[in-house]
């Protein structure tokens, strides 16, 4: 007899398959953190352009063989796999096949914990598999409209299905639009604030860093993807000034345009910030890799133009020091940190607030002004204030926002 709650309970086992060159590591990463035992991984040692598989009958017959033999419960495929050619795996093998694009979305699901982060993960589940409803279901009868002759065939179960998909899509933006609405009217509320955006590969150290620079409770877990939704908080730079820094999603390589799409008011909190702190890991042998792939999902979103500060955190555990010496050349200006020990926080803030409130500058403000020298005193880091026959004296720095409405009363 079966014991069906130890099956039930069984961690599946996978079979890992990836392009030429490729150690799976970062594949390997994933599939962990989604929870599944890794049985082996095959590295192809080349591609064939071939419309059933995507490389030739015999490797792809072969690979079929070793997924049995090892008994594994699925094949993931570290590159894309197309609809009709996952079809057709799952035909050939009898197993569960899909792509890292699958394992990413299912990892998000697992993670998704507030209302914002589920719709969009939904989203993108249903972007992701409205193209592959055909290999999900084999149930493609007809209805029967009417009286036998009368009309059409009506629709199949498969057409069924993509419709009321496309209006969930579509109801989903919907409700993702309502929400990012309420979003922009916090970013107006804290408009005039000078903000910082951490940004970087998944698993580089964000959360940790920003629960170390603000106390701030963001959950950790050594694991990608460990943080879905934004979180800001207030970062004390000085006595007199301060600034907004907000915790931001994981980038990763090959990160799925559903993903993106769906992320994107979550991304915008990149978009928006006076400052990006990009955060790499320097204990990583792939970080120039990962900063290349960061730069890249940033232009995806529109965020090119925006200030960069770029941070090589976990250096107190980054014992290659001929790796380290590599990052510093390669990234001359970067800072060196680590947000487990609060090594070089004192010249990261003091860095953060140069390139926030940028130089001390003199300003004449009229007494009717009373808004905008509250504005000044709240967001911006005043040295001076003299209340004179002529207007409000006031040496200050302030922040590009704010920077830009006082710049009319300058002093020359």
């Amino acid at each position: 007899m079966i014991d069906v709650e130890k099956e039930s309970t069984r961690v599946p086992r996978a079979l890992l398959v990836g392009e030429p060159g490729n150690d799976l590591q970062e594949l390997k990463g994933l599939v962990q953190t989604l929870g599944f035992d890794i049985i082996q991984r095959l590295t192809l040692s080349r591609m064939e352009v071939q419309p059933a598989y995507g490389m030739g009958k015999g490797k792809a017959q072969e690979i079929c063989d070793l997924a049995h033999e090892i008994e594994a419960d699925c094949i993931i495929f570290d590159f894309n796999l197309e609809p009709r050619k996952q079809r057709n795996w799952e035909e050939l093998t009898n197993l569960s096949c899909f792509d890292r694009q699958e394992v990413i979305i299912r990892i998000f699901a697992d993670r998704a914990q507030t209302k914002e982060a589920v719709l969009q993960v939904e989203l993108a589940r249903l972007s992701y598999s409205l193209p592959r409803l055909a290999h999900m279901r084999n149930n493609f009868s007809r209805q029967r409209g009417g009286a036998f002759g009368a009309k059409g065939s009506g629709e199949t179960q498969l057409e069924l299905d993509q419709r009321q998909i496309r209006e969930k899509i579509t109801m989903l933006k919907r409700e993702l639009a309502e929400i990012e609405l309420n979003r922009q009217t916090q970013r107006k509320q804290r408009d005039k604030n000078p903000s910082c955006a951490l940004v970087g590969y998944t698993n580089a150290g964000k959360s940790s860093l920003l629960n170390a620079l603000t106390g701030a409770d963001a959950f950790v877990e050594n694991k990608l993807f460990a943080t879905l939704d934004p979180l800001t908080r207030r970062l004390p730079l000085n006595e007199s000034a301060g600034a907004l820094i907000t915790d931001t999603v994981g980038f990763i390589s090959n990160l799925p345009h559903h993903l993106i799409d769906a992320f994107k008011s979550t991304l915008e909190e990149a978009v928006t910030a006076d400052l990006l702190l990009l955060v790499l890991d320097a204990t990583d042998p792939d970080a120039e890799f990962q900063y290349n792939t960061v730069c890249s999902v940033l232009e995806d979103i529109g965020a090119t133009e925006n200030p960069r500060l770029i941070l090589l955190n976990k250096v107190d555990k980054a014992e290659d020091t001929e790796q380290l010496s590599i990052l510093r050349h390669k990234f001359p200006d970067a800072l060196c940190i680590s947000a487990r020990e609060e090594i070089g926080f004192v010249e990261l803030k003091d860095k953060i607030y140069e390139l926030l409130y940028g130089e001390i500058c003199d300003y004449i403000l009229p007494a009717s002004q009373a808004v905008l020298i509250t504005e000044l005193r709240k967001a911006g880091c005043i040295s001076k204030e003299e209340w004179l026959d002529d207007g409000v004296h006031i040496t200050a720095r302030a922040s590009g926002r704010l920077k830009a409405l006082i710049s009319p009363y300058a002093v020359n």
